[in-house]
């Protein structure tokens, strides 16, 4: 059975928005000597994207088309979750917006990364807490921690 174009979508987007483009904005800074500071040249790239491009498309689809998230990856069909991932989605519009205006505000960089790291992880611990992991959650659960990592990574680099 082929893949449906929606998961398609979802794999696509995690491995751009996760990795391809913090990963080719910090060459590019590096390239272009923007910054001798690795970590916030790091840190910098992957809150935009990871946090904040990252969760504002998610908030989107998830106010937008909650069904999709209810079922394709929790596998609840019960019509009454859309209302909850809708509300989970403005939470995740709410950091993609903070985590993306921290390009232009510094000072919001670190707590972004810090509010969107503990998200990713404790989202990750729920992946983890069911055994029945379907392709699109697996993904969730391999990108929540990875994120986890970076975002916490960069945040107590920042404070200590």
């Amino acid at each position: 059975m082929a893949e449906p174009k929606s998961n398609r979508v979802y794999f696509i987007s995690i491995i751009l928005l996760m990795a391809v483009c913090p990963i080719l904005s910090i060459l590019i800074d590096v390239v272009k000597n923007e910054s001798p500071d690795l970590i916030l040249t790091i840190g910098k790239w992957f809150v935009f994207w990871a946090a904040g491009v990252r969760f504002l498309v998610a908030g989107l689809k998830q106010a937008l088309q909650p069904s999709f998230t209810a079922q394709s990856i929790f596998n609840v069909k019960d019509p009454g979750a859309r209302d909850i991932v809708r509300e989970v989605g403005f939470g995740n519009i709410s950091i993609g917006i903070a985590s993306i205006l921290s390009r232009g505000f510094p000072a919001w960089l670190a707590p972004c990364a810090l509010i969107a790291g503990l998200y990713y992880g404790l989202a990750g611990l729920v992946h983890i807490a069911r055994p029945q992991r379907n392709a699109l959650e697996q993904t969730a659960l391999i990108s929540d921690l990875a994120m986890f990592v970076v975002l916490i990574g960069f945040f107590l680099s920042r404070v200590f």
